[in-house]
């Protein structure tokens, strides 16, 4: 069990959090996250608030551990789902791809505890303004929609460590223990985990997916629609997606999701975009959750202990 911050605020045994994907971060995947000691979070990106909420309800019969709901904001726009989310009676919420005052304040007036979703460091200091909880720093390595002006991680995250006193949960190119230490090194306290959890055994999407994260090389993304329209993203190279890299539609491609199931969940990678970060490239096969988060734990024990074997300061 580590103890900090993040597992104090959101009541987990593993400062891991489980990242929000559209469509897959639902009760099969998060509740697994979450009955492992770690944070498993609920999707809203889909815009489906129906089927969250009937998420929620399985939740609540899989696991009686915490976990927490996402408000992607650019991708939901009602107006009611503040209320939404308070109604489910969730404790943790994070809010993503939007203005952090714009829901902040309701959601800490009921009681929520809320993180917001940063891709630099003037976000950052936005959100604290705002009155968030904590941050989630998301470096541009990551899978997902992304900022277009990319800082990776090992950038990101120290500088934003070094002007905000909150804790931090770290984002993008975290995969294992190892890279839970680097990252804790940075100044985080807790780490999200998107890709590796895409290819768990617990992943709700096709096997051609987690097959074609498994079989990646490190090389084997690409970072779309830089220059619009809508946000760009991070996803995993096919024929598809290595054209758009060179000649975009000029539309932007956001429209590739209106078939995003044929490819989740019907196993077409041509279909749609495969959102995934760079870290498939260090994924070699497909594992139970409580695995992932057991190894992860353990190798971050194994290799903070040995770093400070072999490089701490004695009196």
């Amino acid at each position: 069990m580590i103890r900090n911050r993040i597992t104090e605020m959101l009541g987990v045994r593993y400062p891991i959090v489980q990242a929000p994907m559209g469509w897959i971060a639902r009760a099969q995947l998060a509740s697994a996250v979450s009955n492992a000691g770690a944070m498993g979070i609920i999707e809203t990106s889909s815009g489906d608030l129906e089927g969250v909420r009937g998420e929620i309800v399985k939740m609540r019969q899989l696991t009686d551990k915490p976990f927490g709901v996402n408000v992607a904001q650019a991708f939901v726009r009602d107006p009611d789902i503040v209320k939404f989310v308070i109604d489910q009676g969730v404790k943790f919420v994070s809010t993503s791809a939007g203005d952090p005052t714009k829901y902040c304040g309701q959601l800490k007036e009921a009681g929520l505890t809320v993180f917001h979703v940063v891709p630099s460091l003037a976000a950052a200091l936005k959100a604290v303004e705002a009155g968030v909880d904590g941050l989630i720093v998301e470096g541009s390595e990551g899978g997902g929609f992304k900022n277009p002006r990319d800082v990776a991680t090992m950038v990101l995250l120290p500088l934003v460590c070094s002007r905000v006193g909150l804790p931090i949960i770290a984002a993008g190119g975290i995969t294992d223990g190892r890279t839970m230490a680097a990252a804790f090194a940075l100044g985080a306290e807790g780490v999200q985990m998107g890709t590796r959890m895409v290819s768990a055994a617990e992943s709700p999407v096709h096997e051609n997916w987690k097959t074609a994260i498994v079989e990646a090389r490190e090389t084997d993304t690409v970072f779309l629609n830089r220059f619009g329209p809508g946000p760009a993203l991070r996803a995993l190279r096919t024929e598809k997606t290595t054209a758009y890299e060179k000649s975009p539609p000029a539309d932007g491609v956001m429209g590739e999701f209106r078939n995003a199931l044929a490819l989740y969940f019907g196993g077409d990678m041509e279909a749609a975009i495969a959102l995934s970060g760079q870290v498939a490239g260090r994924i070699d096969s497909v594992k139970p959750v409580a695995e992932i988060i057991r190894e992860t734990a353990a190798e971050f024990e194994s290799v903070t202990a040995d770093l400070g074997a072999r490089y701490g300061v004695t009196a």
